[in-house]
């Protein structure tokens, strides 16, 4: 508690609230169109509540009772519910804006928003970057972090990785922590918690429990929990209860006086067993058999609580707060809370911590590195060292397409590590940190030098072991079209795992696009003999085509091949495959390879435009998605 007590003081007083006194809500009723019945359901009914500053409140009830779209309602976080929304909300006895209402509260995700490959201080460094204004100046964001790590009992673990799948890091527990830290950070004054004790035992669920009450205690916070089922130790140490059954109040009122309400509604709790299991079981129709019993049992439990005593005390509660003088939040707070981190401090900040993950995280690139050269070896191995003759040309064609359509097809690799980046995007935008913008141009800025590397590596190996066109500008145009495939390649990942967050139906779905336009892209079918339907609406958006344009005049734009001299006959009598001028020389020209595929050498510069504007196109939609999507 030291260091609880030091940070509520001097320096570090700017974290408690002075301004909120009581954050309540009434009538809050939620309903929905049943998708079977077609009928209305009523998810919540008239729920009634109040915590004043400084208070812990467990929301509790069983499964489907309501307690999560209850939490998701009275923290404004109700744009993926297509419900009618009924009942007010008041912060001091007042309905409280919805912009000012998101600056002063946070709310803390059942699943820990946190990038593993980062270290515990420098994941609350990058909470203050991303919700921190710039008049916030470095010397107090350490202070920040400092006091909040001290606090959370993390000090000793923060150089500490948070942990990936493959390599350990800090606990269940202390991961728990950390998230409510990371949402401190930005001073608010209430505090949600989705299942804060979720896949934690008994003892890591007392721990951080203990942490969020000695802070809301020391800072006179408001913090409301949804919680399933607590042990005797950590159900003590919240200050009321709001227990829900099938969407209705069955008790809401202090825990201290649980025992007495529950023994005079004829349910006494047994004197060694713990209140919380108790209640949850009295309430719980789960597992009951007769269903009439069960609908005659909980309609006595909710009117026993429409009848108590308590219940009109919480109504009369509510009416003086609403009654009464309402607060305003202080112009100083308003100032303080209002500003937020500028966009091009937050687009750096991601950049910044992207461009961490993805060299910390082999998932995100260091594989793919290692699948690339591995295709690059065997690519170059398998085409190796090919003689510019006419019986290779068919072989330098099939290389030309193998490297740009595998290439773009492996970019599959990065569905895991953007699914993961998305997963992290969804629940900073919810807490209104950063939008779609930029989140994808610092997703775009940080892949580009990766995709590069790759491209460069990649054809050091394979385009001269396979020998094709021996030019330095000839090898460098070769990469361009390697690098803008990679890139388009990307931004259909970005694109489709956007649309469908979901490893296997994205990368069903990539792997089938992919298919599709090596179908369509002008190799396996010359583009002039193709179906007209799949020519016109395919062909001609599909990105790998102008790859495989571009590489073919790469390769054959300014390079001759020798023809076969035919048996018998006399000098300058060869058998060209391909006819041109250059057929009395026994040589083929490589125009003559491109006309038969219907490519011109002068239209480069257009192939790259359209390119250029397919991986804007994607992007864009991907956008579109995110903008769209908000879970």
């Amino acid at each position: 508690m030291a260091d609880i007590e030091m940070m509520a003081g001097g320096s570090y007083a700017q974290l408690t609230n002075m301004d909120i006194r009581s954050f309540g809500w009434r009538g809050v009723s939620v309903c929905v169109n049943d998708r079977q019945s077609k009928q209305p359901k009523e998810i919540l009914s008239d729920v009634n509540g109040f915590v004043r500053a400084g208070e812990l409140l467990a929301l509790m009830g069983p499964s489907g009772s309501g307690k999560s779209t209850l939490l998701n309602v009275l923290a404004q976080r109700t744009s993926t519910l297509a419900a009618d929304i009924q009942g007010s909300m008041f912060i001091n006895g007042r309905d409280p804006d919805p912009r000012t209402f998101r600056r002063v509260s946070a709310y803390v995700e059942q699943e820990d928003a946190l990038v593993g490959s980062l270290t515990v201080r420098e994941t609350l460094n990058f909470a203050t970057r991303l919700a921190l204004p710039s008049t916030v100046g470095k010397a107090e964001r350490m202070q920040r972090i400092e006091s909040l790590l001290k606090a959370f009992g993390l000090q000793h673990q923060a150089n500490t990785l948070v942990g990936t799948p493959i390599r350990k890091g800090i606990s269940g527990g202390q991961k728990r922590r950390l998230s409510v830290a990371a949402q401190l950070i930005t001073n608010p004054k209430l505090l949600f918690l989705d299942e804060p004790t979720s896949g934690l035992d008994s003892a890591a669920s007392l721990q951080v429990i203990s942490f969020i009450k000695a802070i809301a205690k020391a800072h006179n916070l408001i913090v409301i929990a949804s919680i399933h089922q607590p042990s005797t130790s950590t159900f003590a140490m919240f200050d009321k209860l709001l227990l829900l059954s099938r969407g209705a109040v069955a008790y809401s009122g202090p825990t201290s006086e649980i025992q007495s309400y529950f023994a005079a509604c004829g349910a006494p709790i047994p004197l060694y067993m713990n209140p919380a299991e108790f209640i949850i079981d009295l309430v719980n129709t789960d597992f009951s058999h007769d269903r009439d019993e069960v609908d005659k049992h909980l309609s006595r439990v909710h009117w026993s609580w429409r009848q108590s005593q308590l219940a009109l005390a919480l109504v009369t509660e509510l009416a003086e707060e609403v009654d009464s003088h309402p607060i305003d939040m202080s112009e100083t707070d308003m100032e303080q809370v209002g500003a937020t981190a500028g966009r091009m401090s937050v687009l750096l900040a991601l950049i910044h911590r992207s461009l961490i993950k993805s060299y910390r995280d082999v998932i995100a690139y260091g594989i793919r590195v290692a699948m690339y050269m591995g295709l690059a070896i065997m690519m170059g191995t398998v085409w190796l060292r090919l003689s510019p003759t006419q019986g290779n040309i068919q072989s330098f064609i099939n290389a030309i397409f193998f490297g740009g359509a595998f290439m773009s097809f492996m970019a599959v690799a990065y569905i895991p590590a953007f699914l993961e980046d998305r997963a992290l995007y969804v629940k900073e935008r919810a807490n209104g940190l950063y939008g779609p913008t930029s989140f994808l141009l610092s997703n775009f800025i940080t892949g580009v030098p990766y995709l590069f590397l790759i491209s460069i590596l990649f054809s050091i190996v394979a385009y001269w072991l396979a020998n094709f066109r021996p030019a330095g500008d000839a090898f460098f145009t070769w990469v361009m079209w390697l690098f803008l495939d990679l890139i388009a390649a990307e931004s259909l990942v970005v694109l489709i795992s956007s649309l469908v967050p979901n490893f296997v139906v994205a990368l069903a779905g990539t792997a089938f696009a992919n298919g599709l336009w090596m179908c369509t892209g002008g190799f396996l079918v010359p583009p002039q003999t193709l179906n007209p339907f799949w020519r016109y609406v395919f062909h001609y958006i599909d990105y790998q085509a102008y790859v495989f344009q571009g590489m073919m005049v790469n390769e054959f734009g300014s390079r001759n091949y020798s023809c076969d001299v035919t048996p018998g006959s006399g000098p300058g009598e060869c058998s060209c495959l391909y006819p041109s001028d250059m057929a009395r020389e026994c040589l083929i020209d490589g125009k003559a390879i491109l006309e038969n595929y219907g490519y011109s050498t002068g239209d480069q510069g257009k192939w790259v435009g359209i390119l250029l504007a397919i991986i804007v196109g994607y992007r864009a939609l991907g956008w579109l998605v995110l903008y769209l999507k908000r879970t």
